[in-house]
């Protein structure tokens, strides 16, 4: 097998895995990573990504490090994470997909929430506009503002992510901040 020179390292192969390194300089109530296959666009916040891998984080660390699997890696991550006062504006994003042998450091947003990316790259392309001018949910304030939402639709037209029905699985540990809906 013939390896390009960014998965070398002294003739040893790299990890292609992405590695994501969470730095809380806010302190948050909620915060989740979503690895994202599928999109259900008729609902907002978490469940606009159908059925997202989960991997834990802890909103009680204030530096966490987690590497994500390469085997069968969804089409992109979205990281999110609400403040404590929740405040919408403050409200922390990050989309970012793979991208071996790149690196990305800074904001998930907002300075709160400080992110370092190895094989992988931020996605930000995507925002409002995303939404198409049919879409009736569009009109509704809980869908229009909801960036994971506005994500989700640009996730599905510009990388064609299938559709599927949203299914919410309950967090296993309520005391580490998991998702909720604050609409």
């Amino acid at each position: 097998m013939n390896l390009s020179p960014i998965e070398r390292v002294n003739g040893e192969r790299m990890s292609q895995r992405i590695k994501v390194q969470i730095e809380s300089r806010t302190q948050y109530r909620i915060m989740w990573l979503a690895g994202v296959r599928h999109v259900a666009l008729d609902q907002h916040c978490l469940r606009s990504f159908g059925q997202p891998d989960r991997p834990r984080l802890d909103i009680r660390r204030r530096h966490q490090t987690l590497e994500l699997t390469e085997h069968n890696p969804p089409l992109a991550w979205y990281l999110c994470a609400l403040p404590n006062p929740w405040k919408w504006i403050d409200n922390a994003h990050l989309a970012f997909e793979a991208a071996p042998g790149e690196q990305w450091e800074g904001s998930a947003l907002v300075p709160g929430l400080y992110v370092r990316l190895d094989n992988a790259r931020p996605i930000t392309e995507w925002g409002e506009h995303s939404i198409p001018e049919s879409e009736p949910r569009r009109n509704s304030y809980r869908f229009r503002t909801c960036r994971n939402y506005q994500f989700a639709w640009w996730l599905h037209v510009e990388r064609n992510a299938p559709k599927v029905a949203a299914e919410y699985v309950q967090p296993k540990e309520s005391a580490v901040g998991e998702q909720a809906s604050l609409m």
